[in-house]
């Protein structure tokens, strides 16, 4: 049977109400964080923190001066929504599939979604746009592009309000983003109430690196340590007083003959292909000595791309420049993956391999995206006090630098000539090398110092965040956009950094446009006795099993053995509150916990990471073991969510919890992140037709 286009452009924007409302964050229609203008917009109306720049606004006046409407009221809500696409939001103003859009998602009457409590004139905002429009003509109308008609009036292309709403307006129960009009608001903040603090219980007394839950979604996770090594392990139920359980003598893999461990040195990240559980692939990120490893060689990063000069780079604790590398290689589990208790430990595969210039800086996590299946490298300057180089800011290197590779599809000799690539990997398509011809093409976003743990949320995939170890000053916490750019050097976190020497040469501030962090704390906060400040990044908390930290992000300091909890306010609004929080450990803990003589914090040692099992409870990976935040109620922190049913005959097993320290570090920022992938549902539906 024939099908209309018509009829299947109606059903696919309508289909529009079946998406997640939580995508809704500040976030432009190519996927890139808006930004801030230098200068005004003449145009649109669209300053400050805007998708637009001088030219996008020239182009949208071009195409609405052509329109030639003649009605003043018409061509003013025209104007609006062509202009919608300088919005900070416009990325779920014009969410789309298969069908372009050419104007944004119109509220009305029946949407309750667009962010304020607005009125019902104001959600009857397609409405508004029939009545005022309907019989004007409009040449090279963006509504008749909908529908491939060279009509230049609504009444030629739709029979009544309710048709053309149908196809414009904005679904009635999603709680997405629509458009009313003028620039689009998120709900006013809301009083929110820190939580009374984290109970933990520790389960294992290994230090570990890295935790991954097992991709066939049990109650395994494979845990790896820096020395080179990686345990496939079986978590205990909540609340079950049961250990973790491991085999330290049985390692799934063993690469201490490859890896080179030293304090920055070793085995950095662990990722599993998501069909891990059919084809038993996997990725291992590591570090080794080429003088004392002949398969460890590479290319050194100070290269003549980048005006650096190996021979005159200082020697870092005796090692010659290039003598420690960053590698990427592919594992793969012995027999069926899913029953694999150990993997094959020759390599595959050597995916990357690239030759540091110092021993420090340089992240090593990797990460599979959830939506796009490609790898993520977090890679950091490289090391040198101040990055002297300025590799983070140089498009032509890969330090200081989120890197995302395809490792499904290798290229040819060719390719990996033609585009100057570090090893057997392709690139994705839409990296923003081809919008940036500067950028090398591995590139997703730079201007990292050195990314320690990153991770994506596992309710808002879109939410990419990443903790960024400050130099002096400042640790912070950011969310990953496309081609962003994150300010190391010129900028340590919201502060100007001038480096002590710069042999590479400077950034002058007028070149970028960096995105600010959305959290982090000032190296006085934590520091006041002298110590040391390096920040660890964590997760969204997820699980119900301590409902008052659920969907706040959680991280700490390395070295002090702070935590903190982040609070979006509004919610997808990419602007956080952060809260220090007070954190103990329950009595019946599977193993009891030491705690700090005179003060009431488990003694957890350095907080190396964190990790998430498939059920989303999460693991505070520390020196002293390994930790998993439990019900409040078993440390007697109050949470009015938590049901009332629970047990709470547990006693801290320290002295009481206290609350935390007056001076509680803030910090509010506003952010902007890469736009979700477009979902399948809406590539299966299409495909129907």
């Amino acid at each position: 049977m024939e099908r209309n286009p018509f009829v299947i452009f109606i059903l696919l924007l309508n289909s529009l109400q079946l998406l997640d409302p939580t995508f809704s964050l500040p976030l432009c229609t190519d996927s890139r964080a808006p930004l801030q203008q230098k200068t005004p917009l003449a145009f649109c109306p669209y300053n400050g923190t805007s998708c637009c720049n001088s030219a996008d606004d020239k182009q949208l006046q071009t195409q609405f001066n052509a329109m030639n409407i003649s009605d003043p009221g018409c061509a003013s809500l025209i104007k609006s929504m062509i202009c919608a696409k300088c919005d900070k939001f416009s990325a779920e103003l014009f969410r789309t599939n298969s069908v372009p859009r050419q104007l944004p998602i119109l509220c009305n009457s029946t949407t309750s979604a667009n962010s304020t409590k607005s009125s019902r004139a104001k959600n009857d905002f397609c409405s508004k746009v029939w009545t005022t429009c309907q019989n004007v003509s409009i040449i090279s109308s963006p509504f008749a592009t909908s529908v491939k008609s060279n009509s230049t009036k609504l009444t030629d292309l739709w029979k009544s309000q309710i048709d053309f709403c149908n196809a414009f307006g904005g679904a009635s129960a999603d709680g997405s983003v629509c458009f009313a009009g003028e620039p689009v608001t998120l709900n006013s903040t809301k009083p929110t109430r820190p939580p009374g603090g984290l109970c933990l219980e520790k389960i294992g007394n290994g230090s570990y690196l890295n935790m991954v839950a097992h991709p066939d979604g049990s109650n395994r996770a494979f845990f790896s340590n820096q020395q080179g090594k990686i345990w496939l392990a079986a978590i205990p139920k909540v609340d079950s007083g049961e250990m973790l359980e491991l085999d330290e003598s049985n390692p799934f893999l063993d690469l201490t003959d490859e890896v080179h461990f030293d304090t920055e040195l070793g085995m950095m990240g662990i990722a599993f292909h998501p069909k891990f559980s059919q084809n038993g692939r996997f990725f291992v990120s590591f570090n080794c000595d080429k003088q004392a490893w002949p398969g460890c060689g590479g290319r050194c990063s100070c290269n003549s791309d980048v005006d650096c000069d190996p021979s005159k780079l200082p020697s870092d604790s005796g090692s010659q420049p290039c003598q420690y590398q960053a590698v990427i290689a592919e594992f793969t589990a012995s027999g069926t993956a899913s029953q694999a208790k150990n993997a094959n430990p020759k390599e595959a595969r050597r995916i990357f391999t690239m030759g540091l210039p110092f021993t420090g800086h340089h992240g090593g996590q990797i990460l599979f995206g959830p939506t796009d299946g490609y790898l993520y490298f977090m890679m950091g300057d490289g090391g040198g006090t101040g990055d002297p180089y300025n590799f983070a800011q140089k498009k032509k290197s890969l330090l200081g630098k989120i890197i995302r590779l395809d490792v499904d599809r290798a290229s040819s000799e060719a390719e990996i000539t033609k585009l100057g690539l570090w090893g057997n990997y392709s690139i994705p398509k839409d990296n923003p090398y081809t919008e940036d011809k500067d950028l090398q093409p591995e590139i997703w976003a730079l201007g990292m110092r050195n990314p320690w743990r990153c991770s994506f949320d596992s309710a808002r995939p879109s939410y990419f965040i990443c903790a960024d170890v400050g130099q002096d000053k400042f640790e912070e916490v950011n969310i990953i956009s496309k081609g962003g750019n994150y300010g190391w050097r010129a900028y340590e976190g919201p502060y100007l950094y001038t480096p002590a020497k710069s042999p590479g040469g400077n950034t002058s501030m007028s070149s970028i446009n960096p995105i600010f962090p959305v959290m982090g704390y000032n190296h006085s906060d934590v520091n006041k006795n002298g110590g040391s400040a390096s920040i660890t990044g964590g997760y969204f908390y997820r699980s119900m099993t301590d409902p008052c930290m659920h969907g706040r992000y959680l991280f700490a300091d390395l070295y002090a053995g702070f935590m903190w909890a982040g609070t979006e306010n509004p919610e997808d609004s990419g602007t956080f509150n952060t809260t220090q929080i007070s954190f103990n450990c329950a009595k019946k803990s599977p193993i009891d916990c030491t705690f700090v003589p005179g003060i009431s914090l488990p003694a957890l040692g350095y907080i190396f990471s964190y990790g998430e099992d498939n059920n989303k409870d999460m693991y505070v990976l520390a020196s002293s073991g390994v930790y998993r935040v439990v019900r409040p109620s078993r440390c007697k922190y109050t949470c009015a969510k938590e049901n009332s049913s629970a047990v709470v005959d547990d006693t801290p097993a320290g002295p009481p919890a206290d609350s935390p320290p007056s001076a509680a570090i803030m910090l509010t920022g506003s952010y902007n992140n890469f736009v979700l992938m477009f979902l399948s549902f809406m590539l299966m539906l299409a495909s129907w037709f």
